[in-house]
């Protein structure tokens, strides 16, 4: 104010008003009077006169400390709200799917398909006899941003399939015709199956765990149980997320193989 123009009976009148909620050190000082003020105002603010009375002062830390509890209760419910929601929707997911120990692998048998040698070859069943985790691709070549994801996924894939042979991708296409889906896969290097795009049909179950958008990688293990998913309590957090879910569900597995192998 001091620097703006304003007459010292102005910011008097205004400091009367708004009051002055600070403690006037010695550095303060001197930033007042280098912006102007006089040794009479100063004197003025030291003496309290434009001071926030105490019980005024009392009302507004009462006032803060109660928006603070009442933030941290807000915070405590939502995250009680949030696990609600989560084992709901839980729930709802693992009633749509058949569970079983082959729930996945029973519901793609006859319906998968490959990319070899520049087309799609069909799937034996017992390529997924020993599969005990999935991750179900939901995806399409038309989407700019599945086409920005798939490399890393299949990046990913190349490096862990090996060691982790109880793994496998099952791509789902939104493709808008079998040529799309193929020529993706084949641009993509897809290595892993694919439900054959005419047999689309044949699969709903493994269709409902999609998500509203793509790309979605959602994991289940063999039971049909979610494990990790591109959509969190509605929420989309993006397949690269479930990608750093899948590294920690592979080490817990090998951390429990090793327990039980002692």
């Amino acid at each position: 104010m001091f620097r703006s123009g304003y007459t010292i009976s102005t910011i008097e009148a205004e400091l009367t008003t708004r009051h002055f909620a600070d403690e006037l050190d010695e550095a303060k000082r001197k930033q007042l009077v280098k912006a102007g003020a006089t040794s009479e105002l100063l004197e003025e603010i030291e003496s309290g006169k434009f001071a926030v009375p105490k019980e005024d002062l009392e009302k507004t830390r009462r006032k803060m400390e109660e928006n603070d509890r009442e933030r941290t209760l807000a915070a405590e419910q939502a995250k009680k709200n949030d696990a609600i929601y989560e084992k709901q929707l839980l729930r709802q997911r693992t009633r749509i799917f058949k569970h079983g120990p082959d729930a996945i692998a029973d519901v793609a048998k006859g319906n998968l398909v490959r990319f070899q040698n520049g087309n799609l070859v069909s799937v034996s069943d017992d390529d997924l006899a020993e599969k005990k985790i999935y991750g179900l691709y939901f995806s399409a070549h038309w989407c700019g941003p599945c086409r920005k994801f798939t490399p890393k996924l299949v990046d990913y894939y190349n490096q862990v399939v090996k060691d982790h042979p109880e793994f496998e991708v099952i791509f789902v296409s939104s493709d808008k015709s079998a040529d799309a889906m193929a020529t993706y896969m084949g641009e993509a290097g897809m290595l892993w199956p694919a439900i054959e795009f005419g047999k689309l049909a044949n699969v709903p179950s493994l269709k409902k765990y999609a998500g509203d958008g793509i790309p979605d990688l959602v994991v289940v293990d063999a039971t049909g149980k979610v494990l990790a998913d591109s959509y969190v309590r509605g929420k989309y957090v993006g397949p690269e997320r479930v990608l750093d879910d899948l590294n920690n569900i592979f080490a817990q597995t090998a951390s429990t193989q090793v327990a039980a192998n002692r």
